[in-house]
């Protein structure tokens, strides 16, 4: 993985405002050809709790995690083109507390008009805490 397609990755995450405030972090991107993955991380802080002091994340926050993960890792597999989403589930297995979030999506297919990403979320301690799945609309504009 080269640095430059990491910092290229976070510069588009830094250009959404609401992804920005969330303060998602590109960890790794694997180009690899049968499935493609890209591991992002959000911190535990106050703009992202269930409720005030309890230390533990909502589920909106997440959900975005996931949301965003299947898109650029889609996205990314394309030669970097921005998506939109056609169909979106989150599952959420236990709450996240006191941990950060961090996001794997796996491409799955990129087709001529469908783009298909599975994402496990996890905690700190590697805790599977969320699964999604995401279509993502392929056809050029």
């Amino acid at each position: 993985m080269s640095l430059h397609v990491l910092e290229d990755i976070q510069l588009r995450l830094d250009n959404s405002p609401f992804i920005k405030a969330l303060q998602i972090e590109a960890i790794e991107w694997a180009a690899d050809e049968t499935s493609p993955r890209l591991v992002l991380k959000m911190p535990m802080r106050p703009l992202v709790e269930r409720l005030a002091d309890s230390e533990q994340m909502h589920g909106g926050p997440i959900a975005s995690l996931i949301a965003t993960a299947g898109c650029f890792a889609v996205g990314m597999d394309m030669g970097g083109v921005g998506l939109p989403t056609i169909a979106f589930s989150t599952n959420y297995l236990r709450p996240i507390v006191k941990s950060s979030a961090t996001a794997v999506a796996t491409v799955r297919r990129v087709g001529k008009s469908i783009g298909i990403a599975d994402v496990e979320v996890m905690n700190d301690a590697g805790v599977l805490v969320a699964l999604g799945r995401a279509e993502y609309s392929t056809l050029q504009r």
